[in-house]
């Protein structure tokens, strides 16, 4: 959607702030994700490269946690990023003076509101939840800083003890109200319904702090910024407790594109930032995970690489570019010829009509037996097209192979020799052994040859590897030609290959009684 019909949209069904800040929580609820601990130089990094994005906010951690984390927050708090540096605190002095040891100017206090916390966890009564909120809010501004508060659980909260609660917290001075989702129970429509009433009872700016418990978080925090949130909590690569929390690059790239929101976020790095923050955690992220995803822009259908190749609009709601990704035309049985010719052009591969009908065909067949070939694949297969006999005297017509521990490797083949079928078996050392025995027997009364030199390369790495078959051949003329095959059984394409070789011998010797 884009031009006048966002305009209409934010007149008449949007409530948007002038101002949307982002606060990535990154640091302290990401690394709360199971199995998940960073170092204190490691944080420095991440924050490093989150103020380079343009973040507004980085909660850099709980100083409160231990030593190692004061001193994380306060040498990141030390780098003098244009990011504001958040320290989180529950609503305690000792928590409070933990974000001031550290050098903070800005605190992200909390505590449970819900009767689930008030009775399980806190075992505290409702006045004394608000006054002991209410007292840490106050010290937190006597001593110079920037208080967000937040209502632990606010979406199991009662709404009457929640807006209570609210009030008393204004009325100590509280820069930000925010909502946490804590469990993620929240859909767009109960968001609707409780951002509309929030906002229309505080004029304090609200923050919302979702988690993605039931895959809502994206959508729930862009329904709470249409109805006025002025800020996003978030997280590089949506991470967090359990299933994680809102995803800043679904929530930025959203905004950006779907709405006409200009965040001062630098888009490009957002797969940068996205990569690097998973390899230094250990998560990777799912290949469809939207905007990083290693599909996220990748295309296989015939039908939709057409499209994308004429314009990328077709079937990509943003370009690659934007968030410093790239496009991938993924070949397989789903490839139409348009994106084979694509990638044979963007490699500087001409082949003749001909040729490209073989590529093509074994692309096909490779993916009807379920692999997907990648770039390196086709350039092999393509060249190997290339260097391939021109005609073929000898076609394969059948093979078989008998292998075990009790019986010699047994090769079964049968070839098409100038129009006529010819089959034999033979027995080798090993299977390839044995086929190649089983050629020579067969164009014994062609040519006699000798296997000068074999190698054998898995294209890639995998034990589902393309083997790529290299061979030199000689003939008793002393001629020698060079033959090569790709194919995904390795003794397939040895067979391929020697043969591709006794092809050239064949024209070689032809071409000299025609001189």
């Amino acid at each position: 959607m884009y031009g006048d019909d966002i305009e209409i949209l934010k007149r008449e069904n949007m409530n948007l702030a002038d101002k949307i800040y982002i606060f990535d929580t990154t640091l302290r609820d990401g690394e709360q994700t199971p199995g998940v601990a960073l170092t204190v130089d490691e944080k420095i990094q991440i924050a490093q490269k989150l103020d380079s994005l343009g973040v507004d906010k980085i909660e850099a951690g709980f100083p409160a946690a231990s030593n190692g984390e004061l001193q994380s927050n306060r040498k990141i708090k030390s780098l003098g990023l244009d990011s504001t540096i958040v320290g989180l605190a529950r609503s305690s002095k000792n928590d409070i003076d933990a974000v001031l040891d550290a050098d903070l100017d800005y605190i992200h206090t909390f505590i449970g509101t819900s009767p689930l916390h008030r009775d399980y966890k806190l075992k505290m009564s409702k006045e004394k939840i608000i006054s002991t909120a209410v007292e840490a809010v106050e010290y937190a501004k006597d001593h110079g800083l920037a208080v967000e508060f937040s209502a632990e659980d606010a979406t199991r909260t009662e709404r009457d003890f929640l807006f209570e609660i609210f009030g008393e917290i204004v009325d100590a001075g509280a820069d930000f109200l925010d909502i946490p989702d804590t469990v993620g129970i929240l859909t767009p429509i109960l968001t609707r319904d409780l951002l509309t009433d929030i906002k229309s009872s505080f004029k304090t700016p609200i923050s919302v702090h979702f988690h993605n418990d039931f895959g809502l978080a994206t959508a729930n925090t862009l329904t709470a910024i249409e109805c006025g949130a002025n800020q996003a909590h978030v997280t590089v690569n949506g991470m967090g407790e359990r299933t994680g929390n809102t995803s800043l690059e679904e929530i930025v790239i959203a905004l950006h594109a779907a709405y006409g929101i200009d965040l001062d976020i630098d888009t490009t790095q957002i797969y940068s930032i996205s990569e690097f923050v998973a390899r230094l955690t250990g998560v990777k992220m799912p290949v469809n995970k939207p905007i990083v995803g290693d599909n996220a822009f990748a295309h296989e259908s015939g039908i939709h690489v057409h499209g994308i190749l004429n314009n990328s609009s077709t079937y990509e709601p943003i370009s690659p570019e934007l968030v410093g990704h790239s496009r991938k035309i993924v070949l397989g049985k789903h490839t139409g010829a348009n994106a084979l010719k694509s990638k044979l052009k963007d490699y500087h591969i001409d082949l003749s009509d001909e040729q490209f009908d073989k590529v093509f065909a074994q692309i096909k067949a490779l993916g009807d037996r379920g692999r997907c070939v990648t770039d390196d694949d086709l350039k092999a297969i393509a060249l190997t097209e290339l260097g391939s006999a021109r005609e073929t005297p000898i076609k394969l017509k059948g093979f078989g192979l008998l292998c075990g521990e009790v019986v010699s490797p047994t090769a079964t083949v049968k070839l098409e020799i100038d129009g006529v079928e010819k089959e034999t078996s033979n027995t080798g050392v090993g299977p390839v052994d044995a086929a190649l025995n089983a050629i020579r027997e067969l164009i014994q009364d062609t040519m006699d040859i000798e296997l000068e030199e074999y190698n054998l390369e898995a294209i890639n790495g995998g034990t589902d590897a393309l083997a790529d078959v290299f061979v030199i051949s000689s003939d008793n003329e002393g001629n020698k030609s060079t033959g090569r095959a790709i194919n995904d059984d390795i003794v397939m394409a040895s067979v391929l290959a020697v043969l591709d070789s006794i092809n050239k011998l064949i024209l070689i010797q032809r071409s000299e009684i025609n001189l």
